[in-house]
């Protein structure tokens, strides 16, 4: 029955359905996990990075999480090339907003202007949607810490913990039992790592396959700090965590 109605992104099928959108969104459940968890003072962002070659420069190659200004950073699951697209535009959208009035963008208005955008690919002919789900993490004065989700049909919400990609299901399963709402962002990096640990070979959990990134504020200089951490900055974080997560007993 799809085939007569998933050949144009305007056509609904009698069910009701957008058969490109959901395709779309199939694409995005074979893509490498990405999560993100609100602490009361800061984010953090992490997801598994798929290493195509060891040849490529780990230093330099950032596959799953980019900067959008200087108070949000976001990570991506399905077609990195569509986010690209996305990425840049919402970095000009930002950076028009700061030179106009000299402050960084709400964070929840500059991910409405991209979904807005995303939803305009669905309805016209001669598109197709982007087949990329966003997590942003950003901080703005009027909301404090926030995480938001989008995907290809232009929806989007406002969550504490959230994941996307392949893996996604049972990473949500887990948030719903040990997220709680007053930990600090040591403790949300210790539960990130435990949920990629849980949904990947924990063994295999090394800073060239899972990529990290942080938002938090800088006391001294009394401003947000988005940070996407190095392949050194990962391995002390994955030591630190895998640290504590030992009996008492063996650390002895």
């Amino acid at each position: 029955m799809s085939r007569s109605y998933d050949s144009r992104t305007t056509i609904f099928s009698p069910e009701g359905r957008l058969y490109q959108v959901e395709y779309a969104l199939e694409a995005i459940n074979h893509a490498g996990v990405a999560l993100g968890i609100v602490a009361k003072d800061g984010i953090v962002l992490a997801a598994e990075k798929k290493v195509t070659s060891k040849l490529l420069e780990q230093e330099e190659s950032a596959e799953k999480l980019y900067h959008i200004g200087d108070n949000m950073v976001c990570a991506v699951a399905g077609l990195t090339a569509d986010a690209n697209i996305l990425i840049n535009y919402a970095r000009r959208v930002g950076q028009q907003y700061l030179q106009t009035f000299n402050e960084e963008m709400p964070c929840e208005q500059l991910v409405r202007r991209v979904c807005d955008l995303k939803q305009g690919y669905t309805q016209y002919g001669g598109l197709r949607p982007f087949g990329v789900s966003f997590l942003y993490a950003g901080w703005d004065h009027i909301h404090g810490y926030q995480l938001f989700q989008s995907n290809p049909s232009g929806n989007y919400g406002n969550w504490q913990a959230n994941s996307i990609g392949g893996n996604s299901t049972s990473i949500q399963s887990l948030m719903r039992q040990e997220y709680k709402e007053d930990i600090n962002l040591e403790e949300a990096c210790a539960m990130a790592v435990k949920f990629l640990g849980k949904t990947l070979d924990n063994n295999s959990l090394t800073d060239e396959k899972i990529e990290f990134a942080t938002i938090s504020k800088d006391e001294e200089k009394g401003r947000m700090v988005c940070k996407i951490l190095r392949p050194k900055e990962i391995n002390e974080v994955l030591t630190k965590c895998q640290s504590d997560a030992q009996p008492q007993s063996e650390r002895a």
